[in-house]
């Protein structure tokens, strides 16, 4: 099938799954017991304000009758497709949603980086090298740390670590090794990474030319400060990819295709690279492709642990307010953004084997 004709054939098929997913949390979110009105106004609120605000929120009609469910659902749905995902009830009150999303996706897009980073840096070799030295301690060594990063839960690991580097913990020197920083909370400088230097100032035609400079600086403050964080985001990704890169490898070199290999004379080094490497990512893909998935369900009790303002605490806050606009706002991203995530991935498969063919079985 033609690769554009099958993107959008996917596109199509993944309209119902964000209809489920919206439809599912507008359930939850309006069919629960939690009260936005009340949480709002709080318990010593008169009868008339309740009314008021119960009427500006569209949960009732102006001569007091409840709002049809099916009207809210309508209204609510339109809002998301439109991109209009209204106003912050609780957390900002009146302060658009998409505004206070983006004032926090800094944070989490910096800890996601770096959990990415960690995960695919040492989970991925170390699986290789358990593949192609097993049996060796060496594989006995990254095979049992692979087992022992998945087996620790991200919250367990997360309050051990936070507790150890905290001040009077038994690590608390990492703190002020190099540059003093702390590990709970929201790094200062996330926001300013970078420092926008125009060139040739005072030249008209050349004043639009502009570089950003990486602030080494506050690079290094805000990459200490999230690393704990990160190690713990990524750690259980680590460990499957340890795991699986194993597997694939082993799989993998005792395939005909690499005895073929070895009896046409290539050198072990080129077998490694071109065919067993090549072949052991396929597995890999999805594990790669669902460190995404683990970034927005692992950040809301990792962010939340190490106080990090981010949209994984902001999605924990925003359903305990119940701040429904910012939660169908954030749903409404996530699964979009998984639902391209899984064309994309996909599309990979192909261009790392192109014996794969999309939406087709080859003969």
């Amino acid at each position: 099938m033609n690769k554009s004709l099958y993107i959008l054939k996917r596109l199509g098929l993944g309209i119902p799954v964000v209809l489920f997913g919206l439809t599912m949390s507008f359930l939850i979110m309006y069919l629960g017991p939690l009260d936005p009105v009340l949480a709002i106004l709080g318990r010593d609120a008169t009868s008339a304000d309740i009314r008021q605000l119960r009427i500006a929120l569209g949960y009732i009609q102006p001569d007091g009758t409840p709002m049809p469910v099916w009207r809210q659902y309508g209204e609510t749905m339109l809002n998301l497709f439109t991109l209009e995902f209204g106003q912050s009830w609780i957390i900002q009150r009146g302060v658009p949603a998409s505004e206070v999303i983006a004032n926090r996706m800094p944070a989490t897009l910096w800890l996601g980086f770096w959990s990415v980073v960690i995960a695919l840096v040492f989970g991925i070799p170390l699986g290789l090298y358990a593949g192609l030295r097993s049996n060796t301690w060496g594989d006995y060594l990254a095979s049992g740390g692979g087992i022992i990063w998945r087996a620790m839960p991200n919250f367990w690991l997360a309050v051990m670590i936070a507790g150890s580097l905290s001040a009077g913990g038994a690590l608390s020197w990492y703190r002020g090794l190099g540059i003093e920083t702390d590990v709970i909370g929201t790094p200062d400088a996330v926001g300013n990474l970078f420092t926008m230097v125009e060139l040739f100032d005072g030249v008209p035609v050349l004043e639009l030319l502009f570089l950003p400079i990486p602030d080494l600086r506050n690079m290094l403050i805000a990459f200490k400060w999230i690393l704990p964080a990160a190690l713990v985001l990524g750690s259980a990704s680590m460990g499957n990819e340890i795991r699986i890169g194993r597997t694939a490898v082993l799989e993998s070199i005792n395939s005909k295709y690499v005895e073929t290999a070895k009896a046409k004379g290539l050198s072990p080094r080129r077998i490694v690279v071109k065919h067993v490497g090549r072949n052991a990512i396929v597995p890999l893909l999805p594990v790669i492709m669902g460190e995404f998935y683990l970034l927005i369900g692992g950040s809301v009790l990792v962010e939340s642990v190490f106080s990090i303002n981010g949209l994984g605490n902001l999605f924990f806050r925003a359903i305990l307010g119940p701040d429904i606009p910012v939660v169908m706002a954030l749903v409404f991203i996530f699964v979009i953004i998984q639902v391209l995530m899984n064309i994309l991935q996909d599309v990979l498969y192909t261009l790392i084997d192109p014996r794969i063919t999309l939406g087709e079985t080859q003969e």
